[in-house]
């Protein structure tokens, strides 16, 4: 792997000049070599001429680059003469070898075999990181899809994966060279993760190791950080660069792991083959074919991440799996409603503490996760300390499920209900005719209160039978076109980029590129409150100016005439049907 700083020559605050004890280990590790001690290496090995060591000692390469034998090979290329490059290659890879005994190899149902570079290795082995072995990716879709019972531990292999080969693709495109800047990026994307992953590195005594692969904590703790959460500096202006890790002119590497510009990452590239192969639906995602098609270019003073311009429709396609994935699978209405009855995805993952409902509602205030100082936390409140958040995972359902404490016994009844498929009944699904609506109590008020005002059943709806989810679909950017964030260029012309609009594609494309579903539960069992509350239900609708329910006309015929907007017929069905072919022509002349 290469060092943050390049290929380039190390800055002085990289350099390592040791004595005694730390002088004689580095002799023993040539992972912590600089560039001296690799000529001097290459003298050991017959290779000494004074011209050969003053090119190689200003090409910058130090022991730590060997990791990464092929992106070291292209530099020696440069270096050396073609007389002396495999004689170099040849002395540097029996050093390579004694650095590759410190890989591992992960056998990936979706990759294949992936190597692990060393210093992750040392990250993986970690309390904090074997965590992920224990969340499902999909949290209470499982209990809808059997196959998807794959972990974050996975995808994150898997995105380090993806992200080797775009390192690779982008280094080999790019006469300066390419930072191997995603070692550490495996840990999750969400905000309580920059907590998380401090708190791995300062637990485990990570810094001192870190430093060793040629990390400078300052900046690259804050480029990690940056990559996790998005920008740190608040007080940037939109004029101003708002990242501190890496300078402006290296821009594009904050698109490759968490991309917050246009949403295209290799974080989505592995969960859409990963998901897709545990759920047993198709992906037509093929993001193979569209890493041999990009590049880095250089567009109004920033280098940015390019594609070419007929992987446009690829690209749709992309955006379309996300939004299939999430309306067939992510928001499934019985994955949702276990999820509302037992959110464990919810409490475990970073950032949607809040939303602790039914089980673990009930739960909290009895259940107690001890922390660092032996202080003691609820399942709500365990992110304020990493330790304790580090125990909280998808194991506490089967821990809440068998515990025998009485103060437990309403979250454990739930979860029982869980088991035996006793789940709240799904009503209906609608959408909004015009403006969004928010999610919150009123909109259970607003219900109970919608007895339809023609033939109304007997029964009357209370507002604590009804569960409304609303649920925000997009393309990963609400309302915008995530394609109108990226730039394409041209065959043969890379250095002009260029941006592409829907109508330049196809003319079938999609028009909007969010929308908002309103789903409605109850929580009563009872036959003739769920068929009341059928009827509530379109009429709710009716008063809310939502659409039509699928259902609507055979649930409550009744109703919904009432409705203009609901009974306009399609153009086409009151047209004359057209005489055949046989019917126009006469044959029998």
């Amino acid at each position: 792997m290469g060092s943050p700083a390049g290929w380039r020559a190390p800055p002085a605050k990289r350099a390592r000049h040791e004595s005694g004890p730390a002088a004689m280990g580095d002799r023993c590790d040539p992972r912590r070599w600089d560039t001296e001690r690799l000529c001097q290496h290459l003298s050991q090995c017959g290779l000494g001429e004074p011209d050969l060591l003053r090119r190689f000692r200003e090409s910058g390469v130090t022991g730590s680059m060997l990791l990464d034998l092929p992106a070291c090979a292209l530099e020696i290329a440069r270096v050396c003469r073609p007389a002396e490059t495999l004689k170099v290659l040849a002395c540097l890879n029996n050093l390579h070898q004694q650095l590759m005994d410190e890989k591992k190899v992960f056998n990936d149902p979706i990759h294949g075999h992936i190597e692990i570079h060393p210093l992750l290795v040392r990250i993986i082995d970690t309390p904090q990181f074997q965590r992920l072995r224990y969340i499902k990716q999909l949290g209470g879709t499982y209990f809808v899809f059997p196959g998807a019972s794959h972990n974050r531990f996975e995808h994150s292999i898997g995105s380090w994966a993806i992200f080797t080969h775009v390192r690779w693709k982008i280094y080999s495109t790019r006469s300066s060279g390419f930072e191997m800047e995603g070692r550490l990026f495996t840990v999750q994307h969400e905000n309580a993760s920059v907590k998380m992953f401090e708190h791995l590195i300062a637990s485990n005594n990570l810094e001192e190791v870190m430093e060793d692969y040629h990390l400078v904590l300052k900046e690259d703790m804050i480029f990690i950080k940056e990559q996790i959460g998005g920008p740190i500096d608040e007080t940037a202006s939109d004029n101003s660069w708002p990242y501190r890790g890496r300078p402006k002119e290296k821009g594009f590497l904050y698109e490759i792991v968490a991309n917050k510009k246009n949403g295209i990452d290799v974080d989505k590239w592995d969960y859409f083959a990963r998901d897709c192969h545990h759920l047993g639906i198709q992906n037509n995602f093929d993001y193979k074919r569209l890493l041999k098609l990009i590049r880095v270019c250089e567009t109004e003073n920033q280098k940015v991440i390019c594609t070419r311009d007929k992987e446009a429709e690829n690209l749709y396609d992309m955006f379309n799996t996300r939004h299939l994935l999430h309306r067939r699978a992510y928001q499934h209405k019985v994955g949702n409603v276990i999820e509302i009855m037992q959110p464990i995805h919810m409490s475990v993952r970073a950032g949607h503490g809040k939303r602790i409902t039914e089980a673990f509602q009930k739960a909290d205030k009895y259940w107690k996760i001890e922390g660092s100082g032996g202080r003691l936390y609820q399942i709500s409140t365990a992110m304020e300390d990493m330790e304790a958040y580090t125990k909280l995972t998808d194991n506490i359902y089967l821990e809440i499920l068998h515990s025998t404490s009485p103060e437990l016994e309403e979250a454990r009844e739930i979860l029982r209900k869980i088991q035996r498929r006793e789940l709240y009944k799904f009503l209906g699904e609608t959408r909004p005719e015009s403006k969004d609506v928010s999610k919150n109590n009123e909109l259970k008020e607003s219900f109970a209160k919608s007895k339809p005002k023609v033939n109304p059943p007997d029964v009357e709806i209370k507002a604590e039978d009804i569960i409304v989810d609303v649920i925000n679909m997009d393309y990963g950017m609400k309302d915008q076109n995530p394609i109108d964030k990226v730039r394409f260029f041209c065959k043969g012309r890379s250095y002009k980029t260029i941006t592409i609009n829907e109508d330049q594609v196809s003319r079938i494309l999609p028009k909007t590129f969010s929308e908002q579903v309103i789903r409605v539960y109850c929580r009563n069992q009872d036959p003739d409150v769920f068929l009341a509350a059928k009827q509530y239900f379109v009429q709710w609708c009716i008063d809310n100016d939502f659409t039509k329910p699928q259902d609507g006309d055979v649930v409550a015929p009744h109703l919904t005439p009432m409705k203009r907007s609901w009974n306009k017929t399609r153009n086409d069905e009151h047209k004359t049907p057209e005489r055949s072919c046989r019917q126009k022509l006469s044959f029998d002349k």
